[in-house]
């Protein structure tokens, strides 16, 4: 029953997960060549009533990806700059990217972790109006691409631009972090941006203003450090600190010239008064080359081994040698050592038939003191008191052990 009740709860509490995540689906319609900008807001994920504002300290991060897919389009881009803030998705589709596409977003509450599931449905399509073959492209140094993406600093950017430009209608058709060029982070001081590269098109051409800030002259002087010629008003300032260093511009109003096709030919050259084909290569015997090759270096391994042959075999000293140059004042103290090892036998009572019998009664005979006997055997083992001047084979002559070696054939 327990186990019953603890599994129920689960399940509520799973249905209870899978109900927060709601996803809500909304339809976009970005434009191929056109900057594609979407904010998402707090107040969206956070389904308050209409008349409660919501709160600003309420942390909330967002995941985004393309439905079936662990990350976004690749002409997508989310930022956010921090928990507090709205996050962006924006970018500039491509024409390989008609059609429609689903952007899964999921919404966290860092404090009460709640999630909250939002569907974007993309139908890109083509743009209207006129082509926009004039293009030119600002890199803004006072800002991050956080703080442009919102419609109102994008309209101020667009006025300013105007100022410059011939009359016409001007669109905003990319937006991109200095990050994503290869810009490096700025130091964590006030007054330091990222950066960020805005594109802006127009049917009308540039104005005299804008080709002198991208002629040659004016790239001269940027290499030198110093600023470019600016014939007219900075309309720009004070709102955004434009770098002139970094302006390009795009003429796409002339078509390029498509690239030749190669015609195939027949495969064979014309006859050519310069060219010298190489001759003929005569024939070579190698069988030399081979021999010398593999044999000189087998005949030098043969005679290193025949030498190491001779060395070990023919020059080592053999064991004749080895005994006849044995020095004859060892064969005394060996001799002596084993007369008082097998003295000591009998009082051990150990066998010492498969001893030769002979040697133990020439010990016996010989009468020699044993100034080193406490060396093989400690005293407790002595059954009679030794001396210097009292020999084991005294001591055995008045004890039953003669009558043994003489019952055993030692005379």
């Amino acid at each position: 029953m327990a186990a019953a009740l603890v599994w129920i709860s689960l399940l509520v509490g799973l249905l209870a997960g899978l109900g927060g995540i709601g996803a809500q689906q909304t339809t976009l319609h970005p434009l191929v060549g056109r900057v594609f900008v979407h904010t998402l807001d707090h107040a969206n994920f956070l389904r308050l009533p209409e008349h409660v504002a919501v709160p600003p300290t309420v942390p909330i991060t967002y995941h985004a990806h393309l439905q079936g897919h662990p990350d976004l389009p690749r002409w997508l881009r989310y930022t956010q700059r921090s928990p507090h803030h709205p996050g962006f998705l924006y970018g500039t589709a491509t024409p390989e990217d008609r059609g429609r596409q689903v952007i899964e977003v999921t919404a966290y509450n860092r404090d009460s972790f709640d999630t909250t599931g939002q569907r974007l449905v993309l139908s890109i399509g083509d743009p209207e109006g006129p082509l926009l073959p004039y293009q030119a492209e600002f890199l803004v140094r006072s800002h991050d691409v956080e703080e442009v993406l919102p419609s109102t600093p994008v309209s101020r950017f667009l006025t300013a631009v105007g100022g410059l430009w011939e009359p016409g209608e001007l669109q905003l058709l990319n937006i991109t972090s200095a990050l994503d060029r290869g810009g490096r982070v700025p130091l964590p001081i006030e007054g330091r941006k990222e950066g960020v590269y805005i594109k802006v098109g127009s049917a009308s051409p540039f104005s005299s203003c804008l080709k002198m800030v991208a002629s040659p002259d004016s790239q001269a002087r940027c290499a030198q450090g110093q600023p470019p010629l600016l014939s007219c008003y900075d309309t720009f300032a004070p709102h955004f600190r434009v770098d002139w260093c970094n302006v390009s511009l795009v003429d796409k109003s002339v078509p390029e010239p498509a690239d030749e096709v190669p015609t195939p030919g027949d495969g064979i050259l014309e006859h050519d008064p310069f060219f010298c084909p190489p001759t003929e290569a005569t024939a070579r015997d190698f069988l030399t080359d081979a021999l010398v090759t593999l044999l000189v270096p087998l005949l030098v391994a043969l005679l290193l081994t025949l030498l190491l042959a001779y060395i070990m075999c023919c020059r080592r000293e053999g064991r004749l040698k080895r005994d006849l140059a044995t020095s004859e004042s060892q064969t005394p103290g060996f001799q002596a050592r084993l007369c008082h090892t097998i003295t000591l036998l009998p009082f051990l009572y150990l066998q010492i038939d498969m001893i030769g019998l002979a040697d133990v009664y020439g010990c016996f005979q010989s009468h020699q003191p044993f100034p080193n006997l406490s060396y093989f055997a400690p005293d407790f083992l002595y059954p009679w008191p030794y001396t210097s001047s009292v020999s084991p084979a005294l001591f055995l002559s008045h004890s039953s052990e003669p009558q043994r070696f003489q019952e055993a054939g030692v005379k």
